[in-house]
């Protein structure tokens, strides 16, 4: 269990160096991030390398008892680079080159670039690839820079020639005898704007995203040349960002990560946690967090603070969906810069704020917990499918425009976090023999393959739920000849005979509950005898009137359940419910209170630790069927625990 900030040296005098690592050694932490903006000060001037100073922060942070995690700096290119190679600079989408002076601006596209990118690395693993106080490398810092220059698009139209490899096919795949798009020669195929064809907007998404990945490996090798084994390599990723697809980026990398912030509001727990588990489902194992809020931030609209407690909820809830590391962004304020108002721990005159105290408690109670967190992970008999390519190709055509994928995945997990219940979130073709319930809320593009996937899931005995615009598109983006969901209406027993756009909500009512579908809803016709309706639509618009939107039936020893509609969280809860009891799911034994949730982490030997936290600005009452210890007071907790406003308890006995 690693616990951290990222530090910048370059920043301060040497002489400050060891009060600020004074200061972090009695908050508890035991890692830094360093050096992922610092290029200008590694390099600088073209091959004129001054690594010694980073090689002694590096020292001075051992003697500290403090590790380190290096940041290749190529998200931050210096003045000398992008002045002389001008052709470096990323092009918006604009059409306009970036200028020096940022961040984020160097192209991924650019052989020139990449060649610097590597080289630095390169440098960077050769002096401390074995480097004993030196634990990660962590490459570049949140991609983002699409570049949409002539060297993209020759690079464009090369992918699609490796991909579609004639014409002839790309012509027949994206359907372009559609308003006379049909190209003759690659040279006419240009970047796509908005109100492109299908095909070629979700092509064009594959594209950035190996462009990404090549970029990364261009590092990534040139680390793994010198690094030792035990040195993990990762990249901070931002939650439900899409520009690329995740998995893919995360094949070539030890561990995933990602940067958790809040911005305006304060933390909803509830929703909160699935961008945790989509992380952890990236390499369906455990995660860093290599970027936390301390308190606020700087580039919201509103940019309050957590209330006093919320953060060390906030690193808590990090840990119980999976988190091996929680580090804070950032350590001290930096004197000028375009973030000189985002939080930290330590104020510019180099004094602790108030923060401080909380980030102190919270490195507390970590290391009281770190012996019993080793080698534990979440539990999870619930995995909730999820697809990069479904939500560009959701997006590209909502149809409404309130329908949002996350927020139509997260209609789906709410409230099954509500009731306790861990859940993975991961690609659809990750194994699934281990989950008894598996969600797929829009299962929007269905290739041959995952539909073979998830039959052979249901014929074994699982559970699969089936959600609305599921099956309807192939992997170029092309409607299939089929109604919904494709190859899976023989599993559900029932097609989609037509879909509609809702301007304002509609009962619907059955077996399963009453409620309301809102944005989306699907007239499901049963096929099999077998078939159940469990909810139908009331009184609508003439065609939904009295039509099914819910089904369900057995298939082989498992069972599918395809619904129709975006449904409203009250009656999303009734029919988790059902899901669960169905799925011979057991539920927690604990009682929630609102506000309270529960994250399970499991360890060899049948060894368990259970994470309450009371996200709430009220004392909350759990009570337990044993008497467990907890971590955090060394004490038995005698059938209850009573939970202070933002307090967090650490049990080793399971509920």
């Amino acid at each position: 269990m690693l616990f951290g900030c990222a530090w910048y040296p370059e920043q301060w005098e040497e002489s400050r160096w060891p009060e600020d690592l004074r200061l972090m050694r009695e908050a508890g932490m035991n890692v830094v991030r360093i050096g992922e903006f610092a290029w200008s000060r590694l390099e600088p001037a073209d091959g004129e390398f001054h690594l010694d100073w980073l090689a002694r922060a590096v020292t001075l942070a051992a003697s500290f008892g403090i590790q380190a995690i290096i940041g290749t700096p190529t998200a931050a290119p210096p003045a000398w680079l992008t002045q002389a190679h001008p052709e470096t600079l990323v092009i918006r989408a604009d059409g306009k080159r970036a200028t020096h002076g940022a961040r984020c601006h160097g192209s991924p596209t650019s052989p020139v670039y990449r060649g610097f990118c590597g080289r630095i690395a390169e440098e960077l693993a050769r002096r401390f690839g074995r480097n004993p106080h030196v634990i990660g490398w962590q490459i570049d810092n949140e991609f983002n820079a699409v570049s949409h220059g002539d060297e993209a698009l020759d690079q464009f139209r090369q992918w699609l020639r490796a991909r579609h490899g004639t014409l002839a096919n790309l012509n027949r795949r994206w359907t372009t005898a559609y308003w006379s798009e049909e190209y003759f020669d690659w040279s006419q195929i240009q970047l796509p704007q908005s109100g492109h064809n299908p095909g070629l907007l979700l092509d064009w998404r594959r594209f950035i995203t190996e462009t990404f990945c090549s970029f990364q490996r261009v590092q990534v090798e040139a680390i793994r040349r010198h690094a030792a084994p035990r040195q993990l390599i990762t990249h901070n990723c931002m939650g439900w960002y899409d520009a690329f697809d995740h998995y893919r980026l995360n094949e070539q990398l030890d561990i995933a990560c990602w940067d958790s912030y809040v911005g305006t509001g304060h933390l909803d727990y509830l929703s909160s946690g699935a961008p945790h588990d989509l992380t952890r489902g990236f390499k369906r194992r455990n995660f860093w967090l290599l970027e936390m809020q301390p308190g606020s931030v700087n580039w919201s609209p509103l940019n309050n603070a957590l209330d006093r407690g919320e953060t060390r909820c906030l690193a808590w809830h990090a840990v119980g969906h999976g988190a091996n590391a929680v580090c804070f962004w950032q350590w001290r304020s930096a004197l000028n810069g375009q973030e000189q108002y985002h939080g930290t721990l330590v104020a510019p005159d180099g004094a602790p704020r108030p923060l401080y105290a909380e980030a102190a408690e919270l490195g507390r109670e970590l290391a009281a917990a770190r012996a019993a967190l080793r080698d534990t992970s979440p539990v999870a008999e619930i995995a909730i499918l999820h697809s990069y390519e479904d939500r560009w190709a959701i997006n590209g055509q909502r149809h409404h425009q309130d329908f949002d994928p996350v927020k139509h995945l997260l209609s789906f997990y709410r409230p099954l976090r509500a009731m306790g219940h861990g859940i993975d979130i991961i690609h659809p073709l990750a194994p699934l023999a281990g989950y008894r319930l598996v969600i797929a809320p829009h299962l929007h593009v269905l290739t041959p393959e995952l539909a073979n996937h998830l039959r052979q899931y249901v014929e074994a005995g699982g559970h699969l739920v089936l959600g609305p615009r599921s099956g309807m598109k192939d992997s170029f983006n092309a409607l299939l000849p089929a109604r919904q969901p494709g190859p899976l209406a023989v599993l559900a027993g029932a097609h989609v005979e037509e879909y509609y756009a809702l301007e304002t909500p509609i009962p619907v009512s059955g077996a399963a509950g009453a409620g309301t579908a809102r944005i989306w809803a699907e007239w499901l016709h049963a096929d099999a005898a077998d078939a159940e309706v469990l909810l139908r639509y009331s009184p609508a618009n003439g065609w939904l009137d009295g039509q099914a939107a819910a089904v369900t039936r057995p298939c082989g020893k498992g069972r599918v359940t395809l619904i129709g509609a975006w449904l409203d969280e009250e009656l999303m809860t009734t029919l988790s419910g059902t899901f669960v009891a169905q799925s011979t799911i057991e539920p927690p034994r604990l009682r929630l209170p609102p506000g309270v949730e529960l994250c399970r982490r499991a360890g060899p030997g049948g060894r368990v630790v259970c994470i309450l936290i009371n996200h709430t600005a009220a004392p909350q009452t759990v009570t337990f069927p044993q008497n467990p210890l907890d971590l955090l007071t060394g004490s038995k907790c005698s059938g209850s625990v009573v939970l202070a406003p933002r307090q967090v308890a650490v049990l080793t006995a399971s509920e």
